[in-house]
């Protein structure tokens, strides 16, 4: 298998000099419906979110407004465009239970509920080409999740590519049909994004919980590696 090679642009570490990107690579996993165990996982780490957040504004816990503050600072309404953590919350907070999609996936919501990051997978069994998080140019097609419809990024915004094709709109917003994890997925990555106060501490605990829940309930090998304005670029191989 020829490596990907994985990086982050220099101008977002010149906006967010202390953004740090966990960055989890599964090999050989056999991706399925959710057990039940699972299920009761993410049906805990619902109760668990809304027990923490009693009294309190979604808006106003740090984990969810350092990204606010993020995207109002890239221009981006955080009103109208969501993180995807916020989003995820506000469902949960809100009394939505979440719908069991497959194994990866609910894994992917397990850890972004436990630890409040934006947990964005990506299957990697079909990308050829470098991926990296990069300012847009404006001609690259993204095609949300759930449409056939193609789009184009707004000049400048931050997405996540694979040469032309946008993986994930607006940093953390809403991810492509491109890689989407479905029960054929055998190699994926998971992305764990942290902004201040979250640090290098808080994302080696959600990858090694990552880790564990995915070797648990879909086998294959993880390897966690943590990108950073001091480590830019890596190779999947």
């Amino acid at each position: 298998m020829p490596e990907i090679v994985y990086s982050i642009n220099d101008e977002v570490f010149r906006l967010f000099p202390n953004f740090i990107r966990g960055v989890l690579v599964a090999r050989d996993v056999q991706n399925r419906p959710s057990p039940q165990e699972l299920i009761a996982i993410m049906q805990q780490e619902e109760d668990n979110l809304r027990e923490a957040l009693i009294g309190q504004e979604i808006v106003e816990h740090p984990l969810i407004h350092n990204w606010r503050e993020a995207f109002r600072s890239l221009g981006i309404k955080p009103s109208e465009f969501r993180s995807s953590i916020e989003a995820l919350a506000r469902r949960v907070v809100n009394g939505n239970q979440l719908p069991s999609i497959n194994a990866l996936v609910d894994i992917g919501n397990i850890i972004s509920l436990r630890h409040l990051l934006p947990t964005g997978g990506h299957a990697l069994d079909h990308v050829k080409s470098e991926i990296e998080l990069r300012p847009a140019s404006g001609d690259e097609v993204f095609v949300p999740f759930g449409s056939e419809i193609s789009e184009h990024p707004e000049p400048g915004e931050i997405i996540f590519a694979e040469g032309n094709d946008v993986l994930t709109r607006r940093w953390v917003w809403r991810q492509s049909n491109h890689t989407l994890t479905e029960l054929g997925t055998r190699f994926i990555e998971f992305n764990l994004d942290g902004l201040p106060p979250a640090d290098e501490a808080v994302i080696h605990r959600a990858g090694d919980d990552l880790a564990e829940l995915v070797k648990r309930f879909c086998g294959g090998s993880a390897e966690i590696f943590l990108l950073s304005d001091q480590n830019r670029r890596i190779a999947i191989g």
